[in-house]
């Protein structure tokens, strides 16, 4: 009988999980989170890399109780939380092994030791503050010892020239094939993020005479000629790609995996000739922020008020300054 377990058994290889795809796909085996049971494979063979027996317990409970805990409670593990939690628990058994050269437990570790091994290493070294969070709700570690917190460099953003331009050229080109026109614009206009683009199914899209929305969540964006052409047309076959390896698929995006959505990565390289999905969504959330509340734009756009408040800040707009300009206006003499 095959089984997943007995799939697993085989070398790791694309032909294997396009098989496996194939097999749920036609119901022969029944469906999982490929990214979840992914991370218990890396994650049995990472803790091989711990030289200390007490330390590799340390981060099996790790593993267990913080990443794949948290993965058990989402509907479905994204790329992103993937590759997070693998380099969270790959820098924290950096730090273990390092403490273990010097003969040092958890339990024993400084403010002295934490600043030596930040200042010997990379920036990522700061990464190991979530394994550090936790180790101090757990009690494994002195609550007063901190890292230096990873800071990310400023990503460039579009400017809204360069926007513009790109919307002109998106919205009538020939080039783009309909799909990735269709991302494009949710980027550049309403700076829609690509991890939430590639998981839209055709029930999340709402197709009528005269409007096309988008909903993301609880958030319904509406698309106005000739923003929503590509849309129309991938309505208007919703087959056009369906196979063996799709024969049922709901999703907009389809993948190259059975069953599968695209993977973020694949269609940011695939719009990479024509632009920086990261420098058009910033340049978007930048503009957007002059022209209206923070919290209005959160709620159209499904940010939370916090990540909007920050492009906010960057942008020097300011919500007191609508409202005085508000009350201004209504102050004026008719």
């Amino acid at each position: 009988m095959i089984t997943h377990a007995r799939l697993d058994e085989l070398p790791a290889s694309r032909t294997r999980e396009y098989v496996r795809g194939l097999l749920v796909e036609h119901n022969a085996l029944p469906r999982r989170d490929e990214l979840s049971a992914r991370f218990g494979e890396w994650s049995d063979q990472a803790l091989e890399r711990i030289t200390s027996q007490n330390h590799r317990d340390i981060i099996r409970r790790y593993i267990r109780w913080h990443h794949q805990r948290r993965m058990n409670q989402m509907d479905e593990v994204t790329q992103g939380t993937f590759l997070r939690a693998k380099q969270s628990v790959t820098v924290a058994i950096e730090l273990l092994n390092w403490l273990t050269e010097r003969d040092t437990e958890l339990a024993e570790v400084t403010q002295a030791h934490l600043d030596r091994w930040q200042a010997e290493g990379p920036t990522t070294r700061g990464i190991a503050s979530c394994f550090l969070d936790w180790a101090t709700r757990t009690s494994l570690i002195d609550p007063s010892v901190k890292l230096q917190p990873h800071r990310r460099g400023t990503s460039p953003r579009l400017d809204a020239t360069a926007q513009t331009e790109l919307v002109a050229t998106v919205s009538h080109t020939i080039d783009m094939n309909p799909r990735d026109r269709a991302a494009a614009i949710l980027i550049l206009v309403f700076g829609q993020q690509v991890t939430n683009i590639v998981r839209l199914t055709w029930d999340n899209v709402t197709v009528t005479e005269d409007l096309v929305s988008i909903t993301f969540g609880t958030v319904e964006i509406a698309l106005t000629s000739p923003l929503d052409e590509p849309w129309r047309e991938l309505a208007a076959t919703p087959t056009h790609h369906q196979t063996a390896a799709h024969p049922n698929s709901n999703w907009v995006f389809r993948g190259g995996s059975p069953g599968q959505h695209i993977q973020a990565s694949t269609l940011t390289q695939r719009l990479s000739t024509d632009f920086s999905t990261r420098a058009a969504r910033l340049g978007t959330l930048h503009e957007l922020t002059k022209l209206a509340p923070v919290a209005i734009i959160a709620e159209a756009l499904g940010y939370s008020p916090a990540t909007i408040d920050r492009h906010a800040i960057d942008s020097s707009a300011n919500y007191a300054q609508y409202i005085a300009s508000a009350a201004a206006t209504r102050k004026a003499p008719r």
